[in-house]
């Protein structure tokens, strides 16, 4: 198929051209007297993107998942206790990833298009009068769902309930993107990837650790062996790895940097909530609805759309992809089939968007959700991203003589 494949699905993300042509480049020796000259130099440009000034930041050859389990090697033993809530696929697999560990996990389950409650996570923490919870697992920004949870309100919890467990958080899918504040917010693990906000291939697990976790890790037993922070604070601190490095992901971090802090990070956070504002208002325009419950819980980074009963959101997915050469985000675990996931995070802007809100508006009619009306979702997020407003509302449905279910007929 001729043209560029637009790739619209929440991570990974595109990749900029600036940081392409960073990471083309003849391979090195990561052993050389230059090359520490690279990482100190991303080392706190990191902690600036994290937004922590005491935390200490790794990165490892890996992804959000084995961030997951660095994290948890690093600060757990054997039979550790450990607090979660569960509002999407990846809120699911932060517990399924703790579990395997060998650690006890209790559940806090809300329903998915939700967010973190904080007077639940409080009241769990008040009744631990033994302390024995060793950690709270809250996903910032739940992919699945296009649900972003209040990182603040939750250690505001934590703080209430006087307790002294570690606050978890994956931001894989928000920092940035989003607005995060690792001090500020006293998070105690910070986890990332590098396929998202960072704009590169994935390959790079990211993470920011404050000290009150790194010292858990004299005590924590259990097993670890690439994910020991032990092996990398002794190496980083001279600008070395203790294993090899990708070096090619590095230096496409080092550009990625630049360009974050560049733009400034408020400016970052900015720009994808404009862009989202966009897509939101497109959604309106169709006369549907993104999965999260509450617009205070609406995502910068992904709007996932319902899809109307009667459809299935798989087959969106793949109309776009084999028609129209669009990759959109699938709907998983509960949402398996009930949405498709528009991601808008990362190297993206306006125009780039309009052409994925327009693949969308002719896959959805392909597959019959016959009231979308051909440019209504298009022409309101234009309407936001030019003026700042978008329309009072929705354009009425067309009448239309396709069945419910059916794939529309092209004329000839």
């Amino acid at each position: 198929m001729s043209g560029r494949n637009f790739l619209f699905v929440p991570g990974p993300t595109n990749v900029p051209d600036r940081v392409l042509s960073a990471m083309h480049r003849a391979m090195e020796d990561h052993r050389s007297p230059v090359f520490p000259k690279l990482p100190l130099s991303i080392f706190p440009d990191l902690k600036k993107v994290f937004r922590t000034t005491e935390g200490q930041p790794f990165i490892f050859a890996a992804t959000g998942t084995g961030m997951w389990e660095a994290a948890l090697v690093n600060t757990c033993s054997p039979g550790d206790r450990l607090l979660a809530v569960r509002y999407g696929q990846f809120c699911h697999l932060f517990i399924d990833c703790a579990q395997r560990l060998g650690l006890q996990v209790d559940i806090i389950d809300v329903p998915w298009g939700e967010g973190a409650p904080p007077d639940k996570i409080e009241e769990a923490l008040r009744k631990d009068t033994k302390h024995e919870y060793k950690g709270v697992l809250v996903v910032h920004n739940e992919t699945a769902t296009g649900v972003t949870s209040d990182i603040a309100a939750v250690r505001k919890a934590i703080d209430n309930a006087k307790h002294p467990a570690l606050l978890y958080v994956d931001g894989v899918s928000s920092i940035g993107s989003l607005e995060f504040r690792m001090d500020d917010w006293g998070v105690d693990l910070a986890i990332t990837g590098s396929q998202k906000g960072f704009m590169l291939p994935a390959g790079l697990g990211l993470i920011g650790v404050s000290q009150k976790a790194l010292a858990r890790r004299e005590s924590a037993k259990l097993p670890r062996v690439f994910f020991d922070f032990g092996d990398q604070l002794k190496a980083n601190a001279t600008g070395y790895f203790p294993y090899t490095p990708p070096l090619t992901l590095l230096y496409g971090l080092r550009e990625s940097l630049d360009m974050l802090l560049e733009e400034g990070l408020d400016n970052v956070y900015a720009r994808h909530h404009r862009l989202a504002e966009g897509v939101r208002a497109a959604v309106r325009g169709w006369g549907l609805t993104v999965c999260a419950k509450d617009p205070k819980w609406n995502s910068d980074t992904v709007s996932a759309v319902m899809v109307p009963p009667g459809f299935d959101g798989a087959a969106v997915i793949a109309t776009a992809f084999k028609k129209y050469n669009m990759a959109l985000g699938a709907g998983l675990g509960q949402m398996a089939g009930k949405l498709f996931r528009i991601g808008h995070l990362g190297d993206v802007n306006e125009l780039m968007l309009l052409g994925a809100l327009a693949g969308a508006e002719m896959s959805m009619r392909d597959v019959g959700i016959a009231q979308v009306v051909p440019g209504s979702g298009v022409a309101a997020a234009e309407e936001y991203w030019r003026t700042g407003a978008a329309p009072q509302s929705a354009p009425p449905p067309a009448k239309s003589t396709e069945k419910r279910g059916a794939p529309a007929v092209a004329a000839r």
